[in-house]
Formats: structure tokens, C-alpha cells, sequence
């Protein structure tokens, strides 16, 4: 719902906030189908219908057309996106429901052994491909991606009174935390329910860690969430000029 975002999200849900002229949502899919993977299941609760429209509508928004009042089916449609090949299964999934009876709901349209599973509000230039394979190189249950999120503030190195060096939002150097874009084995939908309070990070990665089954892949790049106003802020300040690090395509 991003309720700290309240701004935007009064009217959208938060996947659909703007990043120049996209939503993220649309941002993290391109970071996915840059590495082949195009095959989408959305899990929509508040406001879904807002990203029901915005797909069912995209050949519309994002192509030039032409269309001749008058004829039925007059509708002629210039393709100048690089989308072609996305397939999307948009799910309801409930209002209110928590992502691990989120993911349960959609279990039936997974169908093979593995698959990834990210959060709609965070970027990174996360590779995809490496990413797969550590989770195959292991053989576990789960992978999460490991990140150190930029600080919120410029961090100063100084000489006395002097400062020697200012970096805009470095790394933190503090340990890490979960980055989503998680791998997983199908054997997870075993872990979760259909109940609406059934949670992912509370719960079923918790049993999974305590049972050894979780592992981290490390990335030690660009990742950031849009969790504030002032996070749009900073992202579209990023994608203005140039400097949008998640865009790997």
C-alpha cells in the first residue's frame, strides 16, 4: 500500500509509481527480460486493477497507433517497444493478504522446478544470470540476495577540520540485509499457506534457515528501495540524468 509514499500511492499502488516515464514495476520486469526470463505472474492486492489496466492497455500506451473513427476493428498498431515477448499473469491475490499466502495463490502457475520472486518496489543491477546459477551451484531450497543499502545521508572522510572526501550516499558498510530477488525451489509452496496471514520473511525463511536450506548471494552493487517520497525523489533524479545504474538493458 506504501503508506509512507502517501502522495502517490493514495490513488496507485506503490509498484505503479513513476520512474521517468515507466512505472518500477515496469523497470524491474526489463532488469528480468534483459537476462531471458519473460514469463511474469503478479501477485496484485491494493489497487490492482490499476496494474490490470495499465498491461491490458500497454500496446495502446506504448506504441504509436492509428485508428479510423467510423470502422469496426480499425485499430492499426506501430510496435516500437522492446516488450514483444513478455508474457504476464496478472493474479488477485487479496487486499490484504501477506506475500507468503500471496505466493501460495499462485502456486498453480509455476510450473517448473525453480523460479524468482522479487518485491515490487526496489532496483538493482542485480545479475540475473549468476544469480541462478549460485542457486543451482548449491542445491538448497532458497536463495535471497544479500545487499548493503546506500546510506540516507553524504558520508565525510576529513583531516582535522578538513574534508579529504564526500561521497553522496556511499554503501553502507554495515552488514547485509534482504534485497529480495530470491530464487526458489517449487518445494517452497510446501512452507507456505493459502491463509491470508501466512507471511514469507516471518515464518516460512525463517524455518528454512533454521533448517539449513537458506542461502545468500551477495551483491555488492547498485540496489535501492522506494520506500518515501524522497526515494522517488532520488531514483528519478538518477534516471533524469543518466546515472540509473538498475538499467541493464
Amino acid at each position: 500500500m506504501g503508506t509512507r509514499l502517501k502522495e502517490e500511492t493514495e490513488f496507485k499502488p506503490k509498484p505503479m509509481v513513476m520512474i521517468g516515464n515507466r512505472p518500477i514495476i515496469w523497470h524491474i520486469m526489463k532488469t528480468y527480460a534483459s537476462y531471458g526470463y519473460n514469463d511474469f505472474v503478479l501477485c496484485l492486492g491494493y489497487k490492482g486493477n490499476v496494474i490490470k489496466e495499465y498491461f491490458y492497455h500497454y500496446e495502446i500506451m506504448a506504441n504509436d497507433f492509428q485508428i479510423k473513427l467510423g470502422e469496426k476493428e480499425s485499430l492499426k498498431i506501430f510496435h516500437n517497444h522492446s516488450e514483444k515477448d513478455w508474457k504476464i499473469t496478472l493474479v488477485d491475490t487479496g487486499e490484504k493478504t501477506l506475500k507468503g499466502a500471496r505466493l501460495k495463490r499462485i502456486e498453480k502457475y509455476v510450473d517448473s522446478d525453480y523460479f524468482m520472486v522479487t518485491y515490487g518496489d526496489g532496483v538493482a543491477d542485480v545479475d540475473i544470470g549468476k544469480l541462478v546459477e549460485f542457486h543451482q551451484s548449491h542445491g538448497k531450497l532458497a536463495t535471497l540476495t544479500g545487499v548493503r543499502p546506500s546510506s540516507r545521508f553524504g558520508e565525510l572522510e576529513v583531516e582535522g577540520n578538513q574534508v579529504t572526501e564526500f561521497t553522496e550516499k556511499p554503501q553502507s558498510n554495515e552488514g547485509l540485509i534482504n534485497g529480495g530477488f530470491f530464487v526458489f525451489h517449487r518445494k517452497i509452496f510446501d512452507y507456505l499457506e493459502l491463509d491470508g496471514n501466512c507471511d514469507l520473511e516471518f515464518g516460512a525463511l525463517e524455518k528454512i534457515a533454521k533448517e539449513g536450506q537458506l542461502m545468500v548471494y551477495e551483491h555488492k552493487n547498485f540496489w535501492a528501495c522506494m520506500d518515501t517520497y524522497r526515494d522517488m525523489e532520488y531514483l528519478n533524479k538518477l534516471w533524469d540524468n543518466n546515472k540509473a545504474d538498475w538499467k541493464v538493458w
